[in-house]
């Protein structure tokens, strides 16, 4: 079964970077550009992983992952944080509330597909 990765991100061209780096790799891909657009994806279907931008329009990405965390069946579905972010403050409020892992932008392509094989197992 092809595993699922939710991308959100308000940067079309990341998505797309994303989506093709994951796609060539056998994962199935759902595209975002909004928590509001996310939050809709999630609408039952199985999604194994999801890749989320910090900084967004209207609602940033922590506030998406405590609304995830709230839909019982995407309470255990692994996230990992996208951002150009570095603060150790950040990522540390991005872990409490149930971020997995956190990538840097630009990250090398081997970096991004290392954590989501590691999460989607």
């Amino acid at each position: 079964m092809q595993q699922t990765v939710l991308i959100v991100d308000d940067s079309s061209s990341l998505r797309y970077v994303v989506q093709q780096l994951l796609t060539e790799a056998g994962y199935n891909t759902l595209l975002a550009d909004s928590a509001r657009q996310a939050l809709a994806l999630l609408d039952g279907q199985k999604v194994h992983l999801i890749l989320c931008d910090l900084y967004m329009p209207e609602t940033d990405g922590l506030t998406l992952i405590r609304q995830i965390k709230q839909l019982s069946s995407y309470k255990f579905t692994p996230v990992i944080i996208l951002s150009t972010e570095k603060s150790e403050d950040k990522k540390l409020e991005a872990y409490e509330i149930g971020a997995k892992a956190w990538v840097i932008k630009p990250f090398h392509p081997s970096q991004l597909l290392n954590a989501v094989a590691k999460l989607v197992r």
